[in-house]
């Protein structure tokens, strides 16, 4: 049998995005991440983070700074209960054009590798028309926009984690 996913970007969506977030001392979660994570996994959903890092591609920080900001956000995560299955990240720079570079579908197809996954009872949370874009190309049915941004193509689109959060708790929605 199939899983269920839910589809992460990380800046802007699990954390407060200052731009190129590399340091433990400046990621800050979103007020919310936690239950909503939380909720997803009680109706059984699997937990994937996807997320461009380009600021490594471009030198303004390394895989090694990524590396311990992944460690320390998965770390608290843990405290929480909340299991991640996989982070991808695509360290490229826009320019490369490669295939891992959202809305391109390298790390969603790396996950499907790996994982049975249903894309038709799965979600993708994002900020960015990338993400959004990342979905209808993988195939992932669902999809929620967070933030102010003019998004098109989303089911549900939020100005915040918390936001979220309550509608989805508060809403019957069919296909959660």
């Amino acid at each position: 049998m199939k899983n269920k996913a839910l589809f992460l970007d990380r800046d802007g969506v699990i954390n407060i995005d200052y731009g190129y977030v590399y340091q433990i001392e400046k990621f800050a979660f979103t007020k919310g991440i936690f239950e909503l994570l939380q909720l997803f996994l009680k109706k059984g959903y699997l937990l994937f983070i996807v997320t461009n890092q380009s600021g490594i591609g471009r030198g303004y920080y390394t895989q090694d700074d990524f590396f311990a900001v992944t460690e320390h956000m998965l770390a608290e995560f843990a405290k929480r209960k909340i299991r991640i299955s996989e982070v991808k990240y695509c360290y490229h720079a826009p320019e490369e054009n490669c295939a891992c570079r959202k809305p391109q579908t390298g790390m969603v197809d790396a996950i499907l590798k790996e994982y049975e996954i249903d894309l038709e009872n799965s979600w993708l949370i994002g900020d960015k028309q990338s993400d959004i874009d990342l979905a209808i190309n993988s195939g992932i049915q669902h999809r929620i926009a967070i933030g102010e941004r003019n998004i098109e193509n989303m089911d549900y689109t939020f100005k915040d984690i918390e936001a979220c959060y309550d509608y989805l708790t508060t809403q019957k929605i069919a296909h959660l």
